[in-house]
């Protein structure tokens, strides 16, 4: 088994713009390179094998230096494909192996090992395990087989719908779909600062402190 980590270079203006368009391109940059951080650190202490499909290139991104000695013995992989659900599916194809992968994006830092364990464990008894976000998404897709992503290339995504479509995909193709339990992801303010409070440690809670220290400052 191992984890499949689908992420965007945290390059100020091309990631969490939704969240920069509140607290600045160069803030929201921070926040993404610590959330990334943060998985990357999970699944490297829950799988040996793991994977990153990454858009875009650590060169210029926030906090470089950290990010390359986290990515070290990783197998990064471009992601490809025109629409976000063509990438998933490509992604998973590319990091296919032996036993099931389990995929992440960045947007849920606080991910545990053990959250990752449950999940390869449950989708090592299934074919698929799919977990719910508040917003409508899904923030883990566990697959026994990788040739089962080639669904997701159809189903439309960041919609308050995506979570019921890519499940119909999944059953529509024969799989067995497990329910993770629901995590937030962090596309806003009020995401943030909701999840900031649930946690007790972590870059993202740092960066989030500190970002907020500045706004604090600044007005």
């Amino acid at each position: 088994m191992r984890a499949l980590v689908v992420a965007k270079s945290p390059v100020a203006g091309r990631v969490k713009t939704r969240l920069g368009a509140v607290i600045g391109m160069d803030a929201a940059a921070r926040v993404a390179a610590a959330a990334l951080l943060d998985t990357l650190a999970a699944c490297r202490a829950a799988f040996d094998e793991c994977h990153l499909s990454l858009d875009g290139d650590v060169r210029g991104a926030h906090d470089e230096a950290r990010l390359r000695d986290a990515m070290a013995g990783w197998v990064v992989h471009r992601q490809r494909g025109d629409s976000f659900g063509d990438r998933l599916a490509l992604a998973h194809q590319d990091a296919a192996g032996p036993g099931p992968t389990v995929q992440v994006g960045m947007d849920t830092p606080q991910i545990t090992a053990a959250d990752l364990h449950e999940v390869a464990a449950a989708a090592g008894e299934g074919d698929a395990v799919l977990g719910p976000a508040p917003d409508g998404g899904w923030w883990v897709l566990a697959l026994r087989d990788p040739a089962a992503a080639a669904g997701l290339a159809g189903v439309p995504m960041s919609r308050a719908d995506t979570f019921e479509r890519t499940r119909g995909a999944l059953t529509a193709a024969g799989l067995r779909v497990r329910p993770a339990r629901e995590l937030c992801d962090v596309d806003t303010v009020r995401d943030a600062e909701l999840l900031a409070g649930t946690l007790r440690g972590g870059r993202f809670l740092e960066a989030w402190r500190e970002v907020c220290a500045a706004r604090a400052v600044s007005a």
